[in-house]
């Protein structure tokens, strides 16, 4: 009798109040931690290079979840098992790509023009989800989404003048990470979090050493080999956060608390770097604020209606 594998069941999406609410937990403490990450390999980024960033971010990365799931042994390896390989190895490229494009934007390109681009992922994001994966985008999601954009516009206050050379590269990017969120939400249904937080950071070890013979590493000095460990821990951790909250809750409802990171990017300017916010970075703060209470009203509303119903 030949032996057969079984695969693991498909799992259903879902949009219930309280797994959306779970999932904006978890969103909102993982873009902290990508805050202080992007902090980190902007200080990193001068004395490593390009190269040394993406590849200790995937050897300290993919290691941070290697030795988190490895706490329970077999059954905790096995989560790092892909079901659908091809599906899996292209969001993790896609990843890859977007992780390259914003580190080689940071030696460019101001942080402030950078992160006006950069928000509007969550808005292509949201319209992607609804169209290609028929998520429902009710009138409050819309317009938190919206009202935290407005919210970044006001605190960057950008003035027309964007241009870069690294900007098509920068909105190409945008574009791939809009994408991955996609998948990382389709994938939720037979993938664990340790596994596509695995698979993307394992993909910048093949990733990193093409770009070797484009770009070169150089020796580093201490301080910044301790700068790109912190990275890939912090990367390794944030990343099983963010695949566990796409998995809890639709794209569309996570959109609007994509911009709380800048939030957590102004107060690290001021606690790292001594940049003192200006009045446009504390009003727009407060309108990311309130449409970040507004959504998560909205969502503790729903959950209550649900509640009543059953």
């Amino acid at each position: 009798m030949s032996a057969t594998i079984a695969l693991p069941a498909r799992r259903l999406l879902r949009d219930s109040g309280a797994d959306t609410i779970r999932g904006i937990v978890l969103i909102t403490i993982c873009y902290l931690l990508m805050a202080i990450s992007d902090a980190t390999v902007k200080y990193a980024l001068p004395m490593t290079g390009l190269t040394a960033a993406i590849l200790f971010r995937g050897v300290f990365g993919a290691s941070t979840v290697l030795a988190i799931t490895a706490r329970d042994g077999r059954s905790g390896l096995a989560k790092l098992r892909p079901v659908r390989t091809g599906l899996v190895v292209f969001r993790s490229l896609l990843q890859a790509v977007v992780g390259i494009t914003w580190f080689a934007a940071w030696e460019s390109m101001a942080l402030a023009d950078s992160y006006a681009v950069g928000f509007t992922t969550p808005l292509i994001a949201t319209v992607a989800a609804v169209v290609i994966l028929g998520e429902r985008l009710d009138w409050p999601r819309a317009l938190g989404t919206l009202a935290g954009f407005a919210g970044v516009i006001i605190m960057l206050r950008p003035d027309g003048n964007l241009w870069n050379p690294a900007m098509p590269m920068l909105l190409t990017g945008v574009v791939a990470s809009a994408f991955a969120r996609l998948l990382t939400r389709t994938l939720s249904t037979t993938e664990t979090p340790e596994c596509l937080a695995f698979s993307l950071l394992l993909m910048h070890l093949p990733v990193a050493a093409g770009m070797l013979w484009f770009i070169p590493m150089h020796a580093m000095p201490v301080i910044a080999v301790v700068a790109l460990a912190a990275l890939g821990l912090l990367s390794g951790v944030s990343q099983m956060m963010n695949a566990r909250a796409y998995a809890l809750a639709p794209v569309s409802a996570l959109g609007p608390f994509d911009y709380s990171s800048m939030l957590w990017a102004v107060g690290l300017g001021w606690l790292c770097f001594g940049e003192t916010p200006n009045m446009a970075a504390m009003q727009g703060a407060v309108v990311i604020a309130l449409a970040g209470l507004y959504s998560l009203h909205s969502e503790q509303r729903r959950r209550g209606r649900e509640k009543g119903a059953t």
